[in-house]
């Protein structure tokens, strides 16, 4: 087997943090540049997690993706003025991650078009309702974002970028103005005096596009990254078809452009350059999911394909087809479940004993908690990281903590636990598992906390869409034995002349558009807005008049009935 972390291979970075040499190397390509790209584009790579690509024609400036926020795309907006003084006239967004800095080019333009993928806006919403504690938890950990700045944890870097947010953007601005022309089909327009394609290329993100400017010949793209493509993102996403991506690949190889920009690292010149890294990107994307599939075919379990599907070392000769971002053994599992589910024909998945009982019977048959403790004492010591983690992990797993989930044990076995973690890290390459691994390590051993993640916050924009969508999430918080024999409808009635319900039966809350038998309440979008987002709690709404109601105490059990601080006494 083929390890993603080298054992022994580690290095310290600028700032004191232990790593592999490979990743501290990596930093390197990610650094601040304004890349210039034959006569009339320029890429600027480092201002933040991705790039800002721009590119004057005859009649102005098409600024592409802008950010996260308005103070990163008015950085970027000043170092290109460095360059060129021509008017912003265009936006182009490539996909929905980096779409939220546009209101900074209102300062030099009041009115230009923004082109962008029909699903942009879907796309946004998703990740800020019904599962935002899982999300933004995941995306703590894969960014490293709690980690320290210096010293043996420090962050290094997130892979695709030296950062996930630049320190230096704070307070990060929202700043997102939905495209005014959107498509999902092969599209042809002129901007700035430019002909422009756009062709819809899913890539992590369903509505990813590549941009293709004939007459610079010149192309922009979220297919090419500089590291792996991550078919498994690590704080958790929905699956990623290589099958797809390939279409892509296969599109943007076929161009045969003389200069490629990215969402993501250095830009690339040389046509043969170009298709040469193309094809192996894609290459590399075909093995792991035609070696996956044929492992599948043969009856392999999914622990048994890590060891089957091995990237061959051809895909080592440069960064973008390494393991910089996530690792090649977590997408070969991430394909066999998106084919074909959680089940791989392995007997003891069919119903594994439930934790933390496995990890108690385990640690029995293994002797006692001290046999354990002596085994991965032994393991920390030989380097050997995998069984480190598997057995520190029983002992960690095998209680249940205040919260009701399998994450107690001992100090002295977190403190084990995290050392295996730290191992892992500080030899793998990829920033994804560093990052996780740090974080995971750090919280074990009780440095930081991340129980603010594992509980649902409503954030404001979240709840900036219809209101009614707010009352239909509560859904998703309901506590079942709460509800148990409720049968219960009721509506939230608002100011602004809109009303949404919810139906409790059955142990869900059934989103309505209101019922005039059940409980009513009368209240303004702010209020509820502040009771959703923990600034205000029901019961003083409900006394102070601000929430009304003719049966306040049936509202309270209500409401009670779901798992948010603010609507209990």
């Amino acid at each position: 087997m083929k390890e993603p972390f080298s054992v022994g291979t580690t290095a310290t970075g600028p700032k004191g943090q232990q790593a592999h040499p490979d990743a501290i190397a990596h930093s390197a390509r990610l650094t601040r540049k304004l890349h210039r790209l034959g006569d009339n584009a320029w890429s600027l790579v480092g201002n933040g997690l991705s790039n800002q690509t721009f590119v004057e024609g005859p009649e102005g400036l098409i600024v592409i993706d802008t950010g996260e926020c308005i103070e990163e795309m008015a950085d970027a907006l000043a170092e290109v003025r460095t360059k060129t003084s021509a008017p912003v006239v265009a936006c182009i967004y490539t996909h929905f991650h980096y779409v939220g800095g546009t209101q900074a080019l209102a300062v030099e333009a009041t009115d230009f078009p923004i082109w962008g993928h029909a699903g942009i806006d879907a796309n946004l919403a998703r990740f800020g309702g019904e599962i935002s504690p899982r999300s933004s938890r995941g995306l703590v950990h894969q960014f490293g974002v709690m980690l320290p700045d210096e010293g043996p944890d420090g962050l290094v870097n997130v892979g695709l970028g030296n950062f996930f947010r630049n320190p230096g953007h704070a307070p990060y601005t929202p700043g997102h103005i939905p495209a005014t022309h959107t498509f999902d089909q092969p599209t042809e327009t002129s901007l700035a005096g430019l002909d422009v394609r756009f062709l819809p290329a899913p890539s992590d993100a369903t509505d990813s596009i590549t941009i293709h400017f004939p007459e610079l010949d010149l192309a922009i793209n979220n297919l090419l990254w500089p590291a792996l493509f991550n078919v498994f993102a690590i704080r958790g996403e929905e699956y990623r078809d290589p099958r797809i991506l390939l279409a892509g690949l296969d599109e943007l190889h076929g161009l045969g452009v003389e200069h490629l920009a990215g969402t993501h690292g250095p830009p690339l010149s040389g046509r043969a350059e170009i298709e040469r890294r193309v094809r192996d990107y894609r290459d590399s994307i075909q093995f792991l999911w035609d070696q996956t599939v044929r492992g599948a075919n043969l009856g392999l379990t999914l622990d048994e394909l890590i060891d089957f599907v091995q990237l061959p070392d051809e895909f080592d000769r440069h960064f973008t087809t390494e393991q910089y971002y996530g690792v090649a053994e977590h997408h070969i599992k991430q394909i066999y479940t998106g084919l074909f589910g959680w089940f791989d024909e392995d007997e003891a998945r069919l119903f594994p004993t439930p934790a933390p009982e496995r990890a108690q019977r385990l640690i029995a048959g293994f002797g006692g908690i001290d046999a354990v403790r002596k085994k991965v004492d032994e393991a920390l010591e030989a380097d050997d990281y995998r069984w480190a983690l598997e057995l520190g992990s029983w002992l960690v797993r095998s209680e249940r903590n205040a919260a009701g989930r399998s994450d107690a044990g001992a100090p002295e076995d977190r403190q084990r636990l995290a050392a295996a973690l730290r191992g892992v890290a500080y030899s793998c390459r990829s920033a994804n598992l560093r990052n996780w691994c740090l974080t995971r390590a750090l919280e074990l051993t009780g440095d930081i906390s991340l129980e603010r993640f594992r509980q649902h916050r409503f954030r404001a924009d979240a709840l900036a869409g219809p209101i009614a969508d707010s009352v239909a999430l509560l859904r998703v918080i309901l506590v079942p034995e709460r509800a148990t024999r409720m049968d219960q409808s009721l509506t939230v009635r608002f100011d602004d002349g809109t009303s949404a319900g919810l139906h409790i039966r059955n142990c869900v809350a059934v989103p309505s558009a209101g019922d005039d038998d059940g409980l009513l309440i009368d209240t303004s979008r702010e209020v509820w807005t502040r009771v959703l987002g923990g600034k205000l709690s029901l019961a003083q709404a409900i006394d102070d008049g601000s929430v009304e109601t003719s049966t306040p105490q049936a509202v309270r059990s209500f409401f009670g009935c779901f798992d948010l601080s603010t609507f209990g006494d």
